[in-house]
This record gives structure tokens, C-alpha cells and sequence, in this order.
């Protein structure tokens, strides 16, 4: 696979300044395809750092469901937007961008550690939402999905 570069150093994010903008986001957008067709879909999302992965949850069917078990293959961003600079012609971001492959998981193990992670990462009383939303049924029903993180980068325009 041929590799890109920035031509701009100084728009260069390291990954310190990566896992900020992954830690102060609570959702990414996924760029899926199959049989030649696009498709986005934005998610919530929990950073796992010892697994170097994403984790979301989703209905068990529909569009985006379909497109990941065709092809695996996904490319997501996370955004912080910094808004446009009136008079400067220009706009203040900070994104990181990666590939990787997304698999279903399928061990109520794996799948409490990865809502566990997601609501202690987005809700502010997890420990409430998680005596109400984790019910044995629930379990059983939700697809938790896992983006294994193949390759990320980071670009910004702080100006």
C-alpha cells in the first residue's frame, strides 16, 4: 500500500496529541464501502489504549451492518472542531484519522468490558446507566462491534 505524507510538519499531530482528541470526543464517522458504494455512518465510541481499538455499539441489522460484514475494511476521523477564523479565510481543527478492520463481538465477556468502557467513557453517571441498561437480555441482543486500529494519524490547523 503506498504510504502519504503531510507536506506541512508543523500540521502534524503526535500521538499524545492523537489520544487527546480521541479522550475529549464522544463520537467518530466511519467511511464503509461494498460493491463499489459508499457509505458514512457517525458513532459513539470508547478508545480502548491496551488494545489499541475502537469499540460501538449498534442495532444488529441495518445499512452500516451490512456494509461492515460485506467489507471489514473501514476508515474512520474524529473531529475537534476549533470553528472558522472570520477574516483569516481558514479553519481551526484538530482530526485524527485511521484504517482498520471491524469484527463482531460475540463473548458476553467482551461485550460487558466494551459497554463498560463506553459508559464510563461517555456517560457522566455511569454506574446508574449501567444498573439499568446491562441486563442479561440486553446483552444477549446488542452488537458490539470492535475496529481493530491498523494504522492512525493525526493532522491539525491551530492557527
Amino acid at each position: 500500500m503506498k504510504r502519504y505524507h503531510l507536506r506541512r510538519d508543523d500540521m502534524v499531530m503526535g500521538e499524545k496529541e492523537m489520544m487527546e482528541v480521541i479522550e475529549q470526543q464522544s463520537y467518530l464517522v466511519l467511511a464503509l464501502c461494498r460493491n463499489n458504494e459508499p457509505y458514512l455512518a457517525t458513532l459513539n465510541y470508547a478508545y480502548d489504549p491496551e488494545r489499541h481499538c475502537f469499540y460501538f455499539h449498534c442495532a444488529s441489522e441495518g445499512k452500516k451492518v451490512d456494509f461492515m460484514r460485506e467489507n471489514p475494511v473501514v476508515w474512520g476521523q474524529i473531529l475537534d472542531d476549533g470553528g472558522y477564523l472570520s477574516g483569516e479565510c481558514d479553519y481551526a481543527y484538530r482530526t485524527v484519522q485511521f484504517r482498520g478492520t471491524v469484527t463482531f463481538l460475540t463473548s458476553r465477556e467482551e461485550k460487558l468490558r466494551a459497554l463498560h468502557m463506553m459508559l464510563s467513557q461517555l456517560e457522566k453517571h455511569p454506574d446508574e446507566v449501567r444498573k439499568r441498561v446491562l441486563t442479561e437480555s440486553k446483552l444477549e441482543t446488542v452488537l458490539v462491534g470492535k475496529i481493530h486500529i491498523q494504522e492512525m494519524s493525526g493532522k491539525k490547523n491551530e492557527k
